[in-house]
């Protein structure tokens, strides 16, 4: 028979609200449900974060010494192409200080009939020095190939599940991680606030058992990454719920609707009467790089050819590695008429409302480089954070649902009576 002085004290269990009841359940079964989808996103989205810092170190030979000069102009690129790899035309370039020029190429089928490069799988990519145009390097894709990078960003955006089927699991997916955040913070918050309860809130007691610790880890981290992977998720399912989108976009514009993308078009009756599509894109760049000669970065596209009514499309980055500030131009291939539209990714950035600034600064807050590379930092860390939530939230459940035994208040003897006290809130902690 267990002395009196040891016995545990038995500790009747607050009855919650309704409210807060319905709040676990969703936790907890909102929380299972997606948790393959959440963990799968967050990391392939820290992965992708770093994507050119990984490539980086890992081809050192793409990294290019800044020079304080022009870069090469498009058509050096479209020559460099003729000469040596005369069954393909120039696709579309990107470049970013400090690295090599990424030129895709797309195969010629028939004269002025081409077929167009994927930019999801297959096709050829050359690497060229932005100064010199010398061919550093190239990587070939056969159809339907894609290199780890591509590979990542599949599996970000679609479970490598076809897109149609895909896409929406990880767009609700991404819905629901925004739930379940902010059910975690509703469970999270403490009834009172002390010195043990603050411990348990913000600290993680590593010397504890493992029960203790898998717990701090779900509750503590998931408090401190809390901002920043409802900043990422936010701006997730902007690419991929329209309404969401849209009305994100409402709200934050004083009630302007958002404006469908469209391409821009060039005239189809003007064809050939003015320049060569070689002579256009050398001149629509010339007169870009004239307005922006301090640019960081660009993204161009050559005209296709094969379509009469395809447009010139050049885009510059003021600052390498971010992309909200860019400035867009299109230009009509056959006259260089300088095409425009009202929406939010055409004009400057710096006159733009403040809906549209926050709209073109959604990918930089989605990888986090709207804060440069410290923000980028916090991402891939937020992101791994995301990823162990699940993990860490299935133990919990599972600890408490299959591998607890009944620890028997009543007849429990402990030397240490405040260790016991310890256990029992913790208990208390895991049955809620």
């Amino acid at each position: 028979m267990v002395p009196e002085n040891q016995k545990s004290p038995i500790r009747k269990k607050r009855k919650d609200s309704t409210f807060s009841r319905i709040n676990k359940w969703l936790h907890l079964w909102l929380g299972l449900a997606s948790g393959i989808i959440v963990c799968i996103v967050c990391l392939t989205g820290c992965i992708w974060v770093f994507n050119a810092e990984i490539t980086a170190l890992l081809e050192p030979e793409t990294t290019v010494e800044w020079q304080d000069k022009q870069v090469v102009s498009p058509g050096q690129l479209s020559a460099l192409v003729a000469r040596d790899f005369p069954d393909k035309l120039p696709a579309f370039a990107n470049y970013q200080q400090g690295r090599v020029i990424y030129l895709n190429l797309k195969d010629k089928i028939e004269k002025d009939k081409t077929q167009k490069g994927g930019r999801r799988g297959g096709g050829t990519t050359l690497k060229i020095n932005p100064y010199t145009g010398e061919l550093i390097g190239k990587d070939v894709l056969k159809k339907g190939e894609t290199d780890f990078f591509r590979f990542i960003l599949n599996g970000h955006r679609f479970l490598w599940m076809p897109p149609a089927i895909g896409r929406p699991i990880v767009n609700y997916g991404t819905l629901v991680f925004v739930v379940l955040l902010i059910t975690g913070l509703i469970w999270w918050y403490p009834k009172k606030w002390n010195n043990s309860t603050r411990d348990k809130s913000f600290k993680i007691k590593w010397t504890a058992s493992f029960k203790r610790v898998n717990l701090d880890l779900h509750n503590v981290l998931g408090f401190y990454s809390l901002l920043f992977l409802l900043a990422i998720a936010l701006s997730g399912m902007v690419y991929g719920i329209k309404w969401y989108s849209e009305g994100l976009y409402w709200v934050t514009s004083g009630g302007t609707p958002l404006t469908d993308f469209k391409r821009f078009e060039s005239d189809s009756l003007q064809v050939n009467k003015f320049y060569t599509p070689e002579q256009a894109m050398d001149l629509a760049w010339n007169k870009v790089i004239a307005k922006h000669p301090k640019s960081e970065g660009f993204f161009y596209n050559f005209p296709d050819t094969s379509n009469a009514k395809a447009a010139i499309g050049i885009t510059v980055y003021p600052n390498s590695g971010q992309f909200y500030n860019f400035r867009a131009y299109n230009f009509d291939q056959h006259t260089l008429a300088q095409l425009t539209r009202d929406d939010v990714y055409n004009g400057a950035y710096e006159t733009a409302g403040f809906g549209t600034k926050l709209r073109r600064m959604n990918y930089d807050i989605h990888i986090g480089s709207i804060l440069g590379f410290p923000g980028k930092v916090m991402a891939f860390l937020a992101s791994l954070i995301g990823a162990s939530l699940p993990i860490t939230g299935f133990l919990v459940w599972y600890g408490r649902k299959f591998k607890k035994k009944g620890f028997d208040k009543r007849t429990s003897v402990s030397a240490d009576a405040n260790e016991q006290e310890n256990v029992l809130k913790q208990e208390e902690l895991l049955t809620e």
